[in-house]
């Protein structure tokens, strides 16, 4: 009997002990993260659980328990990818149950100032997993294109500039996709009727934007300048705008120069993104103009202006005239004092 009551006092402990250290495997904190309860990990897309134990290593006390509880789990067949929110002191067990659960903390993308897919492309590169090469193959494929009625030079109008919330883990297609349903949301009856009050298209409209937002920075103008681009399309006159020579002459050079000073010479770059030179709206944007440099033209402002020049008296802001003479007047006050800087180029 006492020989009994030994084993069973034995076996008794054995089982306190066994059940101890499972229960400090899955139960105890294992997470620690310096200066801060919580912080993202990002788990790549087709991720091997190697992968995973990469990610969490800076994170993690004991790695083998934490390994020995995902493996118990079924984790490593199991894995998700995305950016997961950790917190710190979580047990072994509540982080493998929210890594297996898929369940992501979403991020803001936020995109502005893009003068081109390619620049648009590596923005968004930096905030989801997408590639940029891979976004800007998606954004000029021929199907994509054709069967949402773009083309390689306006396509980039179809992204309106804005604050979203996607997934981490969002692909190049998925991205794409998700955009376009934004653009036919933003261009909602209301939009497209004024749109089509202005005699224009809504991507039209994007590319006029494009260099009305060009034009100024000061919000507080551009229906102004929305206007005067209105008034010479509507008498056919060309628009002779600056920024679009700039873009000319930037695109020629693959982006890879700065202008600030339009040359006389500059005005005779055969392109058709010159409107010195060709008539009408150039084929595409010549940034992807802001909604409220879109919503600028959609509702312009009527003047009888047709030109417009910098001014030297209120920086950032131009002066705009009704004739050439006085037109003259202030593109000759400007152009001395452009002189007077020593900006020559």
């Amino acid at each position: 009997m006492k020989k009994i009551v030994i084993i069973l006092s034995v076996l008794f402990v054995l089982g306190l002990s066994i059940a101890g250290y499972f229960y400090n495997r899955f139960y105890m904190s294992n997470v620690s993260i310096d200066n801060s309860e919580t912080t993202f990990v990002y788990i790549p897309t087709n991720a091997d659980f190697n992968t995973v134990l990469d990610t969490l290593k800076p994170y993690l006390g004991n790695v083998s328990s934490f390994k020995q509880v995902a493996e118990l789990k079924k984790y490593p067949s199991l894995i998700k990818a995305g950016r997961f929110q950790i917190n710190n002191n979580w047990s072994n067990i509540d982080l493998v149950n929210h890594l297996r659960s898929g369940k992501q903390t979403e991020i803001k993308l936020v995109f502005n100032n893009a003068d081109s897919v390619e620049e648009l492309a590596g923005k968004i590169s930096k905030q989801i997993e997408a590639d940029s090469s891979d976004i800007v193959d998606h954004i000029f494929d021929k199907t994509f294109l054709k069967e949402n009625k773009f083309t390689k030079d306006n396509v980039a109008t179809a992204f309106v500039p804005n604050t979203y919330y996607f997934y981490w883990n969002t692909s190049a297609e998925s991205f794409s996709n998700r955009m376009l349903k934004e653009y036919h949301k933003f261009w909602n009856k209301d939009r497209r009727a004024k749109a089509k009050k202005i005699g224009l298209k809504p991507y039209e409209i994007g590319v006029l934007a494009s260099i009305v937002q060009k034009e100024t920075v000061k919000r507080d103008e551009r229906r102004t300048v929305a206007g005067l681009y209105l008034n010479r399309l509507n008498n056919n006159w060309k628009l002779e705008s600056d920024p679009t020579v700039i873009f000319a002459l930037e695109k020629e050079a693959g982006f890879k120069i700065m202008i600030k000073r339009v040359l006389y010479k500059d005005l005779k770059v055969d392109s058709p993104y010159n409107t010195y030179k060709y008539s009408g709206l150039p084929p595409g944007p010549i940034t992807i103009p802001e909604i409220d440099a879109i919503d600028a033209v959609l509702n312009f402002k009527k003047s009888a202006y047709f030109f417009m020049c910098a001014s030297a008296d209120n920086i950032g802001y131009h002066e705009f005239a009704k004739s050439l003479r006085q037109h003259n007047i202030n593109a000759r006050k400007y152009q001395n004092w452009l002189n007077k800087q020593n900006i020559r180029r």
